[in-house]
């Protein structure tokens, strides 16, 4: 059966079949990832357990004769009990008498030591937790408040950027979180994703492209040039200066710039040839090493790859036990090498290595999120943004 969704960000209708829906689709007029309800993702019925009861000559008894059917069933209990009764009497016996026979180890011997070349269990690190600082914004198109704001960066002199999907709003904010000004990237494109680097200089990925703009007054410096034409997603800021973003084009790579706008590395169908499952919604985060986090949205894992694109590992996947996802929007890496993966679950937080540590649910579910100067977790969250101090406990 066709379903209708109305997309939360464009209002266009997005149709899809019940039975064959994911936990997400895709808006395909603003890109926009919807969480599917699981009443419209599959048929009630297709849940239900029907027992009918027969005559023994194909009749049945569900109609007409519910009486018999009745006493069909507690026939049935009844035998089942008794037999369940004796086989537990006789298992019970045999226990008995092995135990009288058979000498039971002290409780204070130590376990088994583990077989040689067995590592132990390996630390997790400790649970964190994330306290505001403070929070900023309210709904609405004046100065200080949002109507989809999803990008979220800051710069060197501690400067917060803020950026809306639709209609291309960019606000500047100080460190203490005051709304200093606004400008406007392109107005007619989804806005997928920004960075800030220490110099004061915003990069946004709009319209496949990257364009670069003077932070503090939003004079275009032109366009972040690229052999292979268009395709970024999103982009993040590494600590040497440089960038890192995810390109699309019936491939997604990886691609780092250095400090000057160089192309230094592209790591080529970064999670579809480790996954074999296409991806076409990446977001990446940078640790301090230089080592490279991808999250693919539709194959719902991270991948890790080294400064020079060396694959790693992948962690996290599909469902809803902790460490996995159910609907991943962000990414980012802490002072300390931990990951956080935001979910509408919550911030769920993992080692270097993708060991999960913990969860921690922020004010609003963060589609942007990024690590400032220690540890400072900025969060964009639709309507407003959010400033924490990420702690141990």
């Amino acid at each position: 059966m066709i379903q209708t969704l109305k997309c939360p960000s464009c209002s266009a209708p997005i149709e899809f079949e019940e039975k064959t829906a994911g936990r997400t689709i895709r808006c395909p007029f603003c890109w926009t990832t919807c969480v599917v309800p699981d009443s419209l993702r599959r048929d009630e019925d297709d849940n239900k357990v029907v027992i009918t009861f027969s005559d023994g000559q194909g009749r049945p008894l569900s109609k007409g004769r519910p009486m018999l059917a009745l006493a069909i069933v507690g026939v049935i209990l009844a035998v089942t009990v008794g037999i369940i009764v004796a086989v537990s009497r006789i298992v019970s016996s045999v226990t008995d008498t092995v135990s009288k026979v058979t000498p039971q180890p002290p409780s204070t011997l130590a376990p088994p030591p583990l077989p040689k070349g067995l590592p132990a269990k390996p630390s997790m690190g400790p649970p964190c937790s994330a306290s505001e600082s403070f929070e900023r914004g309210t709904e609405g198109i004046g100065q200080g408040m949002f109507t989809d704001a999803r990008s979220i960066a800051v710069d060197g002199e501690g400067r917060i950027y803020v950026a809306e999907y639709t209609g291309g709003r960019v606000q500047v904010f100080d460190p203490s979180g005051k709304f200093l000004t606004q400008w406007m990237a392109d107005t007619k494109m989804p806005l997928r994703g920004m960075a800030a680097d220490r110099r004061g200089t915003v990069y946004i990925a709009q319209k496949g492209k990257i364009d670069r703009y003077e932070g503090a007054t939003g004079k275009s410096l032109g366009e972040l040039p690229y052999p292979d034409g268009w395709g970024f997603d999103d982009i993040t800021a590494t600590a040497d200066g440089g960038l890192v973003a995810a390109w699309y084009r019936n491939r997604d790579d990886i691609v780092r710039f250095d400090s000057s706008g160089n192309v230094v590395k592209v790591i080529r169908e970064a999670i579809s040839g480790q996954t074999e499952r296409s991806e076409l919604d990446t977001r990446v985060a940078v640790d301090g090493l230089g080592n490279i986090y991808a999250l693919g949205h539709f194959n719902s894992a991270v991948l890790k790859f080294t400064p020079e694109g060396r694959f790693v590992n992948k962690f996290g996947g599909s469902g809803e036990q902790p460490g996995q996802f159910r609907a991943p929007q962000a990414i980012a890496v802490d002072g300390r090498g931990r990951v956080y993966v935001s979910d509408i679950k919550g911030i769920q937080v993992f080692d270097s290595d993708g060991r999960y540590i913990n969860i921690f649910k922020p004010s609003g579910i963060a589609f942007g999120m990024m690590f400032h100067n220690n540890n400072q977790l900025f969060i964009a969250a639709r309507t407003k943004f959010v400033k924490c101090v990420v702690e141990e406990k």
